[in-house]
């Protein structure tokens, strides 16, 4: 794609996504002009301190005029306001795009807003850190992460060609996934084992045996793991539930039986069956290792891949 990929980008949404795919836009030129739109007047006139783009409003509005790719990098359960707010302005053959971890919500919400004359193509970078808000992104996020994109069968192939190569030029791999099928992935690899953390970390908060200064002294790594993600935005993760709970529902139906299949393994000493569960595992931690989404190292290689 080489530099200047759009003349004009807005980004709609500057938390760490969105504030990190400013970043990326400014290191590599793939822009002339970025247009970065949020509600808050604090966030915004921090964006602007960060340098983070050329023009800041809060009219999503008034953003994406012009704009020839407009980024939504809201919490999912305000796509659809943003979608209402933005349709009668945007211009003639842009595209439009989200960043939600929920995608058949967001379809749903955006697309009837959606004009015929623009293209609207929901897409997901898998790629985060515990930490939200402008401050929280930085260039190199997406290097080497998965991006998902859904487009619907009539989705014009240039315009789904443009916004692969501009994903790529971030440094992201590219594939494509239906909606539905994406919604019940993300439950099992993503939003599960946030609501695990957050389950985990809220019966450690409450238990009345062991103090709050125990529980954080004595961390090891596993329960400090928990922690991280855990610390991440409420409300984004409040409005994934809310916006993908067939999913999430059925996984956490098939996580509670096979913890129940734990506790009796437990319970009865059958440490076979404990062995085994503990040998298969192991082999997913591999797999990913080899698949280059992480680093065989200590801390999960997390010191080596975040640079914060």
């Amino acid at each position: 794609m080489g530099s200047m990929a759009f003349e004009r980008v807005t980004l709609i949404g500057i938390g760490l996504i969105g504030s990190s795919i400013a970043r990326d836009i400014k290191a590599k030129g793939l822009a002339g002009h970025v247009t970065i739109c949020t509600r808050s007047p604090e966030t915004l006139k921090r964006a602007e301190e960060l340098d983070l783009g050329d023009a800041y409003v809060q009219s999503a509005a008034e953003a994406v005029n012009g704009a020839d790719l407009v980024i939504v990098s809201v919490p999912v359960g305000a796509s659809g306001s943003v979608a209402a707010e933005i349709a009668p302005h945007l211009k003639p053959g842009s595209i439009v795009t989200d960043v939600g971890s929920t995608k058949a919500s967001v379809i749903a919400q955006m697309k009837p807003h959606m004009p015929d004359t623009v293209h609207f193509i929901p897409g997901h970078p898998i790629a985060g850190t515990e930490k939200s808000g402008p401050d929280a992104g930085f260039v190199g996020l997406f290097k080497g992460r998965w991006c998902i994109l859904t487009p619907f069968e009539d989705t014009n192939r240039q315009a789904l060609a443009t916004l692969k190569a501009f994903w790529e030029e971030l440094g992201s791999m590219v594939d494509e996934m239906e909606p539905l099928h994406h919604d019940k992935v993300l439950a099992i690899v993503s939003h599960l084992p946030h609501l695990i953390a957050y389950n985990i970390v809220g019966t450690a908060y409450d238990l009345e045996t062991v103090t709050a200064s125990e529980v954080i002294k004595y961390s090891a790594s596993g329960f400090r793991d928990f922690t991280r993600l855990a610390a991440s935005d409420p409300t984004m993760w409040r409005d994934v539930c809310l916006h993908n709970k067939d999913a999430i529902l059925e996984m956490l139906a098939r996580f509670s039986e096979d913890l129940a299949y734990l506790q009796r393994a437990i319970r009865w000493g059958e440490g076979d069956k404990l062995f085994d569960l503990f040998t298969r595992t192991r082999a997913i931690r591999r797999s990913i290792v080899e698949a280059g989404q992480d680093v065989d190292a200590p801390d999960f290689g997390r010191h080596a891949l975040d640079p914060k």
